[in-house]
């Protein structure tokens, strides 16, 4: 595998007025392409930090980025806006859709700020509208749609550019045991299958063991770092009973 990721010495710290708060502390780490990253730590950790680098959202105050082997660290707004939009797709806990757009047009969103054409942002939409497994529900609007279509609609609208790497914040974090299940399968096809790097942040160890690995802030360190011999598949939903219908009438 080739590598995606790599923070060299990585620190970001805040200023609020004359005090200096240490968020990152000299992160070093590598993520090869294709793996399947879980990012773990309590509350001021530095974890949500450190994914708001890897996303490009934030700048670090030292130390240095490469993405796909480019050092993204000192580029201009205008540059991390377009690896965001072209390389990154991210997938939050409160599912950030808009309420009054049906799915396949919230899907379509991201395709609008690289020029695509009507007829293509149609095409590729409906294609990650599939992969989730909406078919038939891409004219419903997000208040029609369970909690877990609702996400299935965000990973379809992170997916519709084709990452390199998608970003997830406590993706399961609103939703049921079963769903949350669901929704991993959903991330682990994509990661064996169509072998694009899943990162996300989860405070839940159940969750977490759905990755490959496991990466642990604390105090602003990775204070460990391991692959997970025996990662779980989601075998599970087949222990649990069968969902209600979710379309909501």
């Amino acid at each position: 595998m080739s590598e995606l990721i790599r923070v060299e010495h990585l620190v970001k710290t805040y200023f609020l007025g004359e005090v200096q708060v240490p968020a990152l502390q000299g992160v070093d780490l590598a993520i090869q392409a294709g793996e399947s990253v879980a990012i773990m730590g309590a509350s001021g950790s530095g974890k949500s930090t450190f994914m708001n680098i890897l996303g490009c959202l934030d700048r670090p105050t030292a130390g240095k980025y490469f993405f796909e082997g480019k050092d993204v660290s000192g580029l201009s707004r205008d540059e991390l806006a377009q690896i965001r939009n072209q390389k990154i797709g991210f997938v939050f806990q409160n599912f950030n859709l808009l309420g009054r757009t049906s799915a396949l047009e919230n899907v379509e969103l991201p395709l609008f700020y690289n020029n695509s054409s009507s007829r293509e942002r149609h095409h590729r939409a409906l294609e990650s509208i599939c992969i989730v497994g909406l078919q038939g529900r891409e004219h419903h609007l997000p208040s029609q749609l369970s909690g877990g279509q609702q996400q299935r609609v965000a990973i379809a609208r992170a997916l519709v550019n084709r990452p390199s790497l998608i970003l997830a914040d406590e993706p399961t974090g609103n939703l049921d045991t079963r769903t949350s299940l669901e929704i991993m399968e959903i991330f682990q096809r994509l990661n064996q299958e169509s072998r694009i790097t899943v990162i996300l942040v989860t405070h839940e160890m159940d969750i977490a063991r759905y990755a490959r690995r496991q990466v642990v802030f604390r105090d602003g360190k990775i204070v460990k770092d391991e692959i997970f011999q025996h990662r779980k598949a989601v075998e599970d939903l087949q222990q649990l009973p069968a969902p209600a219908e979710e379309t909501i009438t």
